[in-house]
């Protein structure tokens, strides 16, 4: 097999293909900058940290809901 086939069979291959137009498509996206990745990542811990307690307060309140229920009916 000459040098030029092999070099055609490399660049015919499915995975390099995919690597090549991947690594062509991740250079057209436009990245956040710093301040902005910093900025998203601490509105995502708060979102968090308040769908938590509210969840949490909301499992309490129907535990405690249920619990006088039974209480009630027993």
């Amino acid at each position: 097999m000459s040098a030029t086939a092999r070099l055609r069979r490399i660049i015919d291959n499915p995975v390099v293909n995919y690597f090549r137009t991947s690594y062509s498509e991740l250079r057209k996206v436009t990245w956040p900058s710093r301040e902005q990745t910093i900025h998203y990542a601490v509105v995502t811990v708060v979102l968090c940290a308040v769908l938590a307690a509210y969840f949490g307060l909301l499992d309490w309140a129907l535990s405690q809901g249920l619990k006088a229920l039974i209480s009630v009916t027993s």
